[in-house]
């Protein structure tokens, strides 16, 4: 599989298992997967884990919904857990071969399908989000099924991004769902060796960052399987880590007299949250992943790491470049510095997205975050691309070469192919040269909402950019030399001009 979405529909259902099959069933598709299926019958709702293709994961998803709400009647629907919709929540996660900006589209042609197919009202959030308040589930569910259902009505404000404006109303047994776009989650709770939920709700309003906590996390507190349970949503597990949040919830009921019984993952949990844990309470020094051994065996082996660090991963591309070969030439490395440029500036972003004193700048950070990642990944990929372009042109030279001179209807083919060719090979430095532009352009935002410390980064990163798009033109400029196409010179030179 090239690209890989990952989706955690919450199905508010966790006591009827075969209400929960069926919606499990009506998922089955070619180029799905099911990973996990949690439920529970205190929160009266069951999570499940998909992954797969862009296209079917959408459909799969879909018919989930239309299913659940068959199924599910939420005006007798009880339970622990908060809820909107008898499809709660559908979030859209970027896996491999995917962007953000990718899921978000997914979570639009989903939400505007929901409407289309099962008249499922549908709120947008986080990355999807149309509006600031619209970003955090808590806003949107805010009032429940019950409160929703009266607010729409007469609030403007509370009203879905796809349903019908001149009669806002939710469905009448199905409520509303929320879908959007985000990174891996962690739903992470902690069981308190006590029956006092008033305890666990305390300690969810200290943990949580909306009441003063920890960044990136969520709480609440409920009553599950007869104890008192701290839930929270850990949003970016990698700025907050599952560790520091345990011992806090251990610290924090330490003040009330009380332990922590248990811990659990609702879903999946990425290794890397895992292995940050492992580095935590280990304290192991100069700890990386790539102390693991099926991590060191899995990147040796798949050829992405070399063993000896860092110059020895890089060392294979430095050679081949030495090489006295054509490629990979001057656009791959220009390629190359582009992909360096992107991550340094996604590096310094990261750094500072989440400091208390850059809060004011987090929408701006995370922008910046999402659309470097993409264009460092798309650079990355320039860096063969050229190469196979510069292929393809001298393959086509070799064959007008051995065309039969005495066949004009040949000759006329094999120039084509050479004009085609070379059409090519101009685009992807054009387009290098673009994204460079671009990142230059991020870089240089990056300067006043960051870590002064990190600017050392940015001015590499902006010089490496720079250095990118000028090498890359260069190679657009000696293709153009040799291209007689007049209009398709003239639009290479319009979109150079753009980059001025």
């Amino acid at each position: 599989m090239g690209n890989l979405v990952e989706c955690v529909p919450n199905f508010s259902e966790g006591r009827r298992p075969e209400v929960i099959q069926a919606i499990l069933a009506a998922m089955k598709m070619d180029g799905v997967y099911l990973l996990d299926q949690e439920s529970d019958a205190d929160h009266n709702r069951c999570v499940v884990t998909l992954v797969g293709e862009r296209e079917p994961l959408q459909e799969a998803v879909i018919r989930g919904i239309g299913k659940a709400a068959e199924l599910i009647d939420l005006t007798t629907h009880t339970g622990a857990h908060p809820r909107m919709g008898a499809t709660d929540v559908v979030p859209f996660i970027p896996i491999q071969g995917v962007t953000i900006e990718d899921c978000v589209a997914m979570a639009k042609h989903v939400g505007a399908e929901l409407w289309n197919r099962f008249k499922i009202p549908v709120y947008l959030y986080e990355a999807a989000a149309a509006t600031p308040e619209r970003v955090g589930l808590e806003n949107i569910r805010r009032g429940q099924f019950e409160g929703l259902r009266e607010a729409v009505k007469t609030d403007t404000a509370r009203r879905p991004d796809f349903g019908d404006p001149a009669k806002p109303e939710l469905h009448p047994t199905a409520g509303a769902t929320v879908v959007g776009a985000r990174k891996p989650l962690v739903a992470f709770n902690v069981f308190l060796n006590t029956t006092d939920v008033d305890v666990a709700k305390k300690i969810a309003k200290a943990v949580r960052f909306s009441s003063g906590g920890l960044r990136f996390v969520k709480g609440a507190g409920f009553a599950v399987r007869g104890l008192a349970q701290v839930s929270m949503n850990l949003t970016d597990y990698e700025q907050t880590s599952v560790a520091r949040v345990f011992e806090f919830v251990k610290r924090e009921a330490a003040r009330y007299g009380v332990g922590v019984l248990s811990s659990e993952i609702v879903g999946l949990i990425p290794k890397r949250a895992l292995e940050d844990a492992a580095e935590w309470f280990l304290q192991v020094e100069r700890f990386d992943s790539s102390l693991i051994l099926e991590n060191r065996m899995a990147a040796v082996m798949s050829g992405k790491m070399a063993v000896g660090g860092l110059a020895a991963a890089v060392s294979p591309f430095l050679a081949q470049l030495a090489a006295p070969t054509a490629t990979p030439g001057g656009g791959s490395a220009a390629a190359a510095s582009g992909a360096m440029a992107a991550a340094l500036g996604h590096m310094v972003a990261s750094m500072s997205r989440g400091k208390k004193a850059y809060l004011q700048h987090e929408a701006a950070l995370s922008t910046a975050i999402a659309r470097l990642a993409s264009l460092q990944a798309q650079m990355q990929a320039a860096i063969d691309a050229d190469a196979e372009s510069f292929n393809v042109v001298m393959k086509a030279f070799k064959a007008q070469r051995e065309a039969d001179s005495a066949n004009a209807i040949a000759v006329a083919a094999a120039q084509a192919a050479v004009d085609e060719a070379m059409k090519g090979a101009t685009l992807v430095p054009l387009t290098v040269a673009e994204m460079a532009h671009e990142v230059a352009g991020i870089v240089e935002a990056l300067k006043p909402i960051t870590n002064p410390r990190a600017s050392s980064d940015l001015v590499v990163g902006g010089l490496l950019a720079e250095a990118a798009a000028k090498g890359a033109l260069a190679n657009v400029e000696i293709n153009l030399a040799d291209l007689q196409d007049k209009a398709f010179v003239a639009s290479v030179r319009a979109r150079r001009a753009r980059m001025a």
